[in-house]
């Protein structure tokens, strides 16, 4: 057995995947922590503990969840929450000094950050001084329509414990001048309505979850949908038209049988299918920004007769009366037909034949 301490001890094992002796583990080297992830985490622990000596209370954001903040933070005051929440994005290092200061990326959080309710707060840590300064990204990206890629960071916004009051009262400010205040009853409601609050979502405005994939699906479609809604509303007349059809089917299926031997369905969908194209057209009129005008008349002329009939004469008529609208309902559908499609083709293809014509 080999001595404690010796190379096979894991009690001795290195963090590079090495023994002391520059053995690898058994089975081969394992995965490395980031150096970059010590810098990172300087910012952070630095901020926590300046937060947590003035006994404000400091959420962190879990990895995974990160959206572009490192924690929620809520403000107390004589040792009582507050209803002021902030969430904070936390930079250290190099990169993000500048010569008149430091500088905050937006990256893709634009619209995150200028539309949260909180305030979201963007600090850097300088690990050479030792010190932290603040911003308040969500002010500063409401004044912009576009993103500006970074936001600066003065060399006079020190956040330490002399100046942690101001940070406090100026925030508080703000977000009360914004109506950004969260009211709830215990820690855990308060840091839920945060959270949400940090995601656009008002408590009183929130959708209905059983709602919330309608309205990211309306949201995606949103302009094809503004266009289908524009031609419901032009289909009002129709839908109304198309209502009255239907009560009207069954007094017309009577007054036919009243006024004659004719078989009443053939003669009543003929008649339907020949109000419905012609509604249609008129429809399509509008749609293309026409005012069909000859076609309207007609088709009011059509609709006020055959659709009046049944009302007049529930029963239909044996005599000249009946007879006459009966052969008229099977003419004028026939003839109709055949002269809007003449009609409308016969237009289309001289529009045509004239932008050919142009263009040559």
């Amino acid at each position: 057995m080999p001595a404690v301490g010796g190379p096979t001890d894991p009690a001795v094992v290195v963090g590079d995947g090495q023994y002391p002796d520059g053995c690898l583990f058994r089975g081969g080297p394992v995965s490395t922590v980031r150096s970059s992830r010590r810098i990172e985490r300087a910012g952070v622990n630095a901020l926590r503990t300046l937060l947590e000596d003035h006994d404000h209370i400091v959420q962190e954001i879990d990895g995974g969840n990160d959206h572009g903040e490192d924690m929620i933070i809520n403000f107390t005051r004589g040792g009582k929450r507050t209803g002021y929440w902030i969430a904070v994005q936390v930079k250290s290092g190099k990169k993000y000094k500048r010569a008149n200061g430091y500088a905050i990326p937006v990256e893709d959080h634009f619209e995150d950050w200028r539309q949260s309710r909180i305030p979201i707060v963007g600090v850097v840590y300088d690990m050479k001084k030792k010190e932290l300064f603040w911003v308040n990204l969500t002010e500063r990206l409401r004044t912009s329509e576009e993103s500006p890629g970074w936001v600066q960071v003065p060399n006079s916004a020190r956040l330490n414990t002399e100046s942690m009051h101001d940070f406090c009262r100026e925030i508080s400010t703000y977000a009360g001048d914004a109506r950004m205040r969260i009211r709830s009853e215990s820690e855990e409601e308060a840091f839920a309505e945060a959270v949400r609050a940090r995601q656009g979502l008002d408590p009183e405005t929130a959708p209905n979850p059983l709602y919330e994939g309608f309205a990211d699906f309306a949201l995606r479609y949103e302009d094809r949908i503004r266009v289908i809604a524009k031609d419901w509303l032009r289909s009002i007349p129709l839908q109304i038209l198309a209502l009255i059809m239907i009560w009207e089917w069954p007094r017309q299926i009577r007054f036919v049988e009243g006024s004659s031997d004719v078989y009443p369905i053939p003669w009543v969908i003929s008649l339907y299918s020949f109000i419905a194209l012609m509604a249609l057209t008129v429809f399509f009129e509008f749609r293309a920004g026409r005012v069909p005008r000859e076609t309207g008349q007609w088709l009011s002329l059509i609709v006020s007769n055959f659709l009046w009939i049944p009302i007049m004469d529930p029963d239909g008529d044996r005599g000249w009366w009946g007879t006459t609208w009966i052969i008229a309902g099977i003419i004028v559908p026939s003839i109709g037909v055949k002269f809007l499609f003449i009609s409308f083709v016969r237009f289309a293809r001289d529009r045509k034949k004239k932008l050919i014509e142009a263009e040559a």
